[in-house]
């Protein structure tokens, strides 16, 4: 198994790979709030908001991935 023996490559790529993930998670988030508002117009309920629903899920769904991704990244040091 090769070893990455320069550690300034390393420490930049791990650096790399956090700063993506607030991005990862506003557009995950966003993606979400946008089908609740669409299923909101498209669709009202008196009962339901479609856009409070998805965007809880959008959180969790968002969270999943960041600790999916910091556990990839600690396997690797």
């Amino acid at each position: 198994m090769p070893t990455n023996k320069d550690p300034q490559k390393n420490n930049y790529n791990k650096w790399l790979a956090l700063i993506n993930i607030p991005i990862q998670m506003g557009a995950i988030i966003f993606l979400f709030s946008y089908l609740g508002n669409w299923l909101d117009e498209n669709h009202p309920s008196p009962k339901v908001y479609y856009v409070k629903i998805l965007v809880l899920v959008g959180v969790f769904v968002a969270l999943y991935n960041v600790i999916r991704q910091v556990n990839e990244i600690n396997k690797k040091l």
